[in-house]
């Protein structure tokens, strides 16, 4: 049985093991792609420092690094067109004025994500309605038809640290209702769901390369699509109106349909890490996926009522945390306690709270005046509460996260177990 929380929280995390820890030293950091930083990128780096020629379109000895990260992304994905970007803000953004969404529109956003999701939508003008979730913590396609009306144009599917949607359902909800789906991958750089790489399944996919993703340039991202009108929309956008590489795509363009963009260019430094980044995807993903699936298995054999975050597909997921459901809210922070004082990193996403309770999207509160973009007269209008998705309320309070970096050795894997099984057994927070 459960023990109350308020009994937990007050049990001093070292009684359950004698006030010793079980590790001298903190696990690998929760940066997969920067652990692995090296040499390569410092030399790929340099090399457009020493060529004097830092802007992706021209310079003194331009070394074209970001067209080469573009055309070995587009490679591994089995994509025609790669834009890279500054952020995976900037592409969210982007994707969207390349989709034509703008004010008087909204756009269904999953009720866990970082706030970036909800709040590139604002940026656009538009206005974001949150679905809920299911027990992958992704959106919950059952909860799509409850936030649908007809001024919704788009839907952002985010796989949540690393574990895939289920984007078939999703995908037949946008065709049946004439929808774009806008695949936000920023976590999950090598998921797959039903053999198929995240990102390349909806209308476009945004992808992050800040500094705790996959892969790290400390900041920058990367739009990709299958569709040529879109990709020509999505670089003039990011680029000052401007499509200047017309001939490396064969894209024939009409400049008097051209508009007015941002400036969301990926800089030569930025690409030049990438590449080199690109490179190590493979060993990374390997890395996590066998060292999570070991744990898993593990965990299951020796506590086998341990409740985990749900996978949608267990070949697509790519390892990187593991999600421990515990009883409430009070049991999963003493539980985080106890493994800290093991130096196992524990965490709950987002402060345990769902994007729309951020003050600034619970409130509806913008840089512009008059409640811009939210005072459009919606037929329906958007009225956040506190418990329209209360899946993801539950959820997210009582869900645990642990990192499960590429680096881990097999001695790593004995104490994460090991310390996890003398936590939950210790705490009594498992069912019998």
């Amino acid at each position: 049985m459960y023990y109350e929380s308020k009994e937990l929280i007050m049990m001093d995390p070292l009684a359950i093991r004698g006030g010793k820890p079980a590790r001298s030293t903190p696990l690998p950091p929760n940066y997969p792609g920067a652990v692995l930083m090296g040499e390569e990128e410092a030399l790929a780096a340099a090399e457009v420092v020493k060529a004097r020629s830092p802007f992706r379109y021209y310079g003194i000895e331009g070394r074209h690094a970001v067209e080469t990260f573009e055309n070995t992304m587009a490679e591994k994905l089995q994509v025609p067109y790669v834009l890279g970007v500054s952020s995976c803000t900037a592409a969210l953004i982007t994707a969207m004025k390349a989709l034509g969404i703008g004010y008087g529109d909204k756009v269904i956003v999953p009720a866990v994500t970082f706030m970036a999701t909800a709040g590139a939508v604002v940026c656009c003008n538009a206005v974001p309605v949150f679905a809920d979730v299911d027990e992958s913590l992704n959106l919950a396609p059952g909860d799509l038809e409850r936030v649908y009306d007809e001024d919704v144009k788009a839907i952002i599917t985010v796989p949540v640290l690393g574990s895939p949607c289920h984007m078939v359902p999703i995908l037949e909800f946008a065709r049946r209702h004439n929808l774009y789906v806008i695949e936000d991958v920023a976590q999950s750089c090598g998921v797959t769901y039903k053999g198929r790489t995240a990102g390349t399944m909806g209308d476009i996919g945004v992808f992050s390369f800040q500094m705790n993703k996959i892969l790290t340039s400390g900041e920058g991202g990367a739009i990709v699509t299958k569709r040529a009108d879109l990709f020509e929309r999505a670089v003039r956008y990011h680029d000052q109106g401007l499509f200047r590489q017309k001939e490396r795509y064969g894209i024939e363009t009409d400049e008097t349909a051209a508009f007015t963009g941002q400036n969301y260019r990926m800089s030569e430094l930025t690409g030049a890490v990438l590449v080199e980044q690109w490179k190590k995807l493979d060993f990374i993903l390997e890395g996590m996926k066998q060292r999570h699936s070991s744990i898993v298995s593990r965990l299951r054999s020796e506590l086998p009522s341990i409740r985990l975050r749900a996978v949608i597909d267990e070949e697509g997921d790519i390892g990187s945390s593991l999600g421990i459901i515990l009883s409430d809210a009070g049991t999963a922070q003493a539980v985080a306690g106890a493994l800290g004082a093991e130096n196992i990193s524990a965490f709950t996403l987002y402060g345990g709270k769902p994007v729309y309770m951020l003050p600034q999207f619970f409130h509806q509160r913008t840089a512009d005046k008059d409640g811009f973009p939210y005072n459009y007269p919606f037929k329906n209008p958007v009225r956040y509460t506190e418990d329209m998705c209360p899946r993801a309320v539950d959820l997210l309070a009582r869900t645990l996260f642990i990192p499960v970096s590429p680096l881990l050795g097999d001695q790593d894997e004995d104490e994460i177990v090991g310390g996890l099984v003398k936590v939950l057994v210790g705490l009594n927070v498992l069912e019998r």
